[in-house]
This record gives structure tokens, sequence and C-alpha cells, in this order.
């Protein structure tokens, strides 16, 4: 059986790479749910409906865990998922989220906390109270980007545009004296470089926390504490890429990002 990963777009690409490069002999597939992206105005109910279509289509595909490599549907509807449509329907199988194994490593790392994110998981608080659950003294300060989602989706590479926009949106939280920044929605990953050089010109030292190292060390744990999963796993390196809607700029992109050339295919929910 495989693993499933699953995102509004192709940010999650990045979670994909980096859970690859530590656990490279085992089958993939994601799925980019590109027709319906942004998730992150949608409601509640709206992201509940997705994610379960979206699971239904990858354990479809044989996978036997899906990965919610989407921030966004992590806090508003992974629990729906786990606790109402994968019992009695698909049981041994089980979905996952990337906002605990974030709040646990800026629990750890840091006092003050950042957290930038869409308007969506920032309206749900799930960063703020997984995050106090683990240290109750933590100051936990959120803003809503909701333009990065776009910039990365369109490709832009303006820097004047890119350091204009991260500025207005990481200069709050610089003021706040943040120790410790969790990049709360995977595309944020991808302009990793790029935050970091507008934090420290702002003035801040913060740690990034970015989720594409940190999911796939705690991914690799879970599988080492769940040898019930492990060994139903197939291990033939096979990598498949599907997408809601094939654009030649989710090809395009979505290569670069992955690092080599995928071919994404036709994905019906």
């Amino acid at each position: 059986m495989k693993i499933g990963v699953f995102d509004s777009g192709f940010g999650g690409i990045d979670i994909l790479r980096h859970i690859i490069e530590k656990l490279p002999d085992h089958d993939y597939v994601y799925l980019g749910d590109s027709a319906r992206n942004p998730y992150g105005f949608k409601s509640q109910e709206t992201l509940s409906q997705y994610a379960k279509e979206a699971v239904d289509f990858l354990f479809s595909k044989n996978c036997q865990l899906v990965i919610f490599a989407c921030n966004t549907a992590s806090a508003q509807a992974l629990r729906v998922v786990q606790t109402e449509h994968i019992p009695g329907r698909y049981d041994g199988r089980n979905a996952l989220g990337v906002i605990v194994p974030s709040a646990e490593a800026a629990a750890y790392f840091g006092d003050t906390v950042g957290v930038i994110a869409t308007e969506s998981t920032v309206a749900s608080q799930t960063f703020a109270k997984e995050i106090k659950k683990l240290k109750p003294s933590a100051h936990v300060f959120q803003q809503a980007c909701p333009l990065l989602v776009k910039l990365v989706e369109t490709g832009e590479d303006d820097q004047e545009i890119l350091d204009r926009v991260l500025k207005r949106y990481l200069q709050p939280l610089v003021d706040k004296k943040i120790d410790t920044l969790i990049l709360g929605c995977t595309h944020y990953g991808l302009l990793r470089d790029q935050i970091e050089d507008v934090l420290r010109k702002l003035g801040s030292n913060a740690k990034i926390i970015h989720q594409g190292e940190i999911v796939a060390q705690k991914f690799a744990w879970y599988l080492n504490k769940h040898p019930e999963y492990q060994l139903r796993l197939s291990k033939n390196r096979t990598r498949e890429f599907y997408a809601t809607d094939i654009t030649r700029r989710f090809k395009e992109l979505g290569s670069e990002y992955f690092g080599e050339e995928i071919d994404p295919k036709q994905a019906i929910l």
C-alpha cells in the first residue's frame, strides 16, 4: 500500500519532497486540488467536504495513510475526517496533519511564537491551541497572509514585489519580538529563503520552523512507532501525481519544486 499526500495546490509538493528524502523506498501518491485552490477563504463545511473527497480518492489509489500537506485542511477538516469519515469506511487506514508536528517544534524552540498562515487557519486558532497545550507560558501571535499562496501558485519571482508583501506581513510579528516563526502554510515553505532574508532585514533573528523538514522527521518517527502501518506499505519507489485541474503552470512549477519532472494525471473527486 502507498502513502498519499494531499494539498490544495502544489505547495504540498515541498512536503512530499522532504518526506521522500527521508523515506525514499516507499510508494507515494500526490493529489493537488488545483481546481478549487485557494482553500484559505472557504468555510469549515466546504473544507471538510473537500477533504473527504480527497481522502476517498487517495484511498481508492491504494493509499494506507494520507498526509494533509495543507494547514487549512489540517486545521478545519482533519479531525472530522479522522473521527467521522474514516471509521467504519476505511478501517486500518488513517489521515495525519502538519499542524501538530509544527506546534511541537515551536513549543520546543520558542517562547514568543509567530505564525503566518491563511485567513482560515488563523481564524481556527489551531496553532495557538496546540502550542499552548505543550507550553502554556508561550505567547503566540498570528498573521494572515492572503496574498502569499497566489504569489507561489503563479510563480511570481519579482523580488521587489515579494519583499514588499513579506515586509507588510512580517513587520507586526517582528514588532512583537518573536523568537520563532512557523511557516504555517505549505506554500510558504517555498518562500523560505525570501522570508528569512526579509526577517533579517527587519532585525529579527527568529528561528524559522519549516514544515517540510519537521513533518518528514515526525512522519518517519510515526512509522517506527506504528509497525502495523509500516508492514503494509509497499516499497517500489513509485511516485504518482494527480491534480483536479491540470495546467501548464502546475506541471512546470510542480516539477521545479519537486526537483524533477512530474507528469500529473487528471483527478475526478
